[in-house]
């Protein structure tokens, strides 16, 4: 996935010519921004509530319809695919040709695969739902990223966290869902969930005619973006890029260790209950949760560079003392890891965007593409390892990989100077 995303990046295709300024106009209503913001995070839960559900009904699939894990293992590569390489593609598109109702159509795309999800005869079928749910997943995401920091007033970091918080609370209530709903009545049930997805495509509907209203504002004006990286040459653009995702794979390799494995990990070595890991695990979440929306706003303050450096490298520290913890330090050290590492992903997409002015969509589709990619990739390398080990191991692996972090110090400073004070009105 990574190659053929990054074959796409010629220096032409990756340095801007004349973006449009669509960031902060003025005379913008702080109101309205704040419900455009509050409105595309809520899509975002429901977006990635409803995809969560696919790995969340394996269980009635493989009874249903005879697979094994190669067939469930094929549906999950399948969506990865499909999301994490037109990701990219959709944003670079829509950065030239500005399409204000993408992103409900792309929601039509995944209610659509959750009819055939519901309803679908054969595993062919499966496939088929599975894939045009990953097309809904690869215009959603770059193209609401794009709103979110269309309406941020300026204040970026903020705007994404508060975006990607929506998505971690859908991925975190959709399995809670299924249990409740698809579980008790079957393959059909999946059925209710095309009731959240025409809700998203009416609120969508709404913001793209907000967006077509602003594209339309920022035309008159013909306003430019001033590039901050002007100054910088093409081969730094790149360098800066190849670290980045370098630091999105650190990260993710690390949280899919803890996402996916974290309860066998304290069942295996402290022989607790299921329930205590359980518990455990949402301390985790929730700590990651608060991470995320606190990162953006502490990059806004006082620099993404910054926030990088502690995010990935700061956390090395407790990541190397974790396997050696007791039951109730791994409990504490689990919280500070999650709450310092996810504050990173909106201070890196933000430095990418601010690296690229006028490729937000690309920006944005490439690293959400490459998060999504290697999270599912960490999990099911993680997973081998742990089947030829032990999952200690794993984790003994896995505390290295924050010293990735030391690559930020090779990052070149592209952040404008702002003032102390800004308000989001003016912006």
């Amino acid at each position: 996935m990574s190659e053929n995303t990054l074959s796409s990046l010629t220096p032409a295709a990756i340095l801007p010519a004349t973006p449009v300024q669509y960031d902060a106009p003025p005379q913008r209503n702080e109101g309205t921004l704040l419900r455009v913001l509050g409105a595309i995070s809520f899509c975002h839960l429901l977006n990635d509530m409803v995809q969560s559900l696919l790995p969340s009904i394996y269980p009635i699939l493989k009874s249903q319809f005879h697979l094994d894990f190669a067939h469930l293992g094929l549906l999950t590569f399948t969506y990865q695919v499909v999301a994490s390489m037109l990701q990219p593609l959709v944003g670079q598109y829509t950065d030239k040709h500005p399409m204000p109702f993408a992103l409900p159509t792309g929601m039509t795309f995944t209610l659509i695969g959750l009819i055939l999800l519901a309803f679908a005869p054969t595993f062919t079928w499966l496939i088929v739902a599975a894939s045009l749910v990953g097309v809904g997943s690869a215009i959603f995401h770059p193209e609401s990223s794009r709103i979110a920091r269309m309406a941020s007033g300026g204040k970026h970091g903020f705007a994404q966290s508060f975006f990607q918080v929506g998505g971690n609370s859908g991925s975190a209530i959709g399995p809670l869902l299924a249990a409740f709903i698809v579980l008790p009545l079957g393959q059909k049930g999946m059925a209710w969930f095309t009731i959240p997805a025409i809700v998203g495509i009416a609120i969508l509907y709404r913001i793209g005619r907000w967006y077509k209203q602003r594209h339309a504002e920022a035309s008159t004006r013909k306003g430019v973006e001033n590039s901050t990286v002007a100054h910088l040459s093409r081969g730094r653009v790149i360098m800066a890029l190849a670290i980045l995702i370098a630091l999105i794979f650190s990260k993710y390799f690390y949280l899919a260790s803890l996402s996916s494995y974290y309860t066998f990990y304290l069942i295996q070595r402290f022989q607790v209950s299921v329930r205590t890991s359980q518990i455990m695990l949402f301390a985790f979440l929730g700590a990651v949760a608060a991470g995320t929306l606190i990162g953006g706003s502490a990059g806004d303050r006082w620099g993404r560079k910054l926030v990088i450096w502690i995010s990935i490298l700061g956390v090395l520290p407790f990541t190397l003392i974790l396997p050696y913890a007791s039951l109730f330090w791994t409990g504490v050290l689990s919280v500070i890891i999650g709450f310092i590492i996810a504050s990173a992903f909106s201070a890196i997409l933000v430095y990418a965007q601010e690296l690229l002015p006028g490729r937000v969509g690309m920006v944005s589709g490439l690293f959400f593409g490459v998060a999504f990619g290697m999270g599912g990739i960490g999990a099911a390398v993680l997973g081998k390892i742990a089947d030829r080990t032990s999952i200690i191991t794993v984790y003994h692996l896995c505390a290295y990989l924050p010293a990735i972090g030391l690559l930020t110090g090779f990052l070149p400073d592209v952040e404008r100077k702002k003032p102390k004070t800004r308000k989001l009105a003016n912006a």
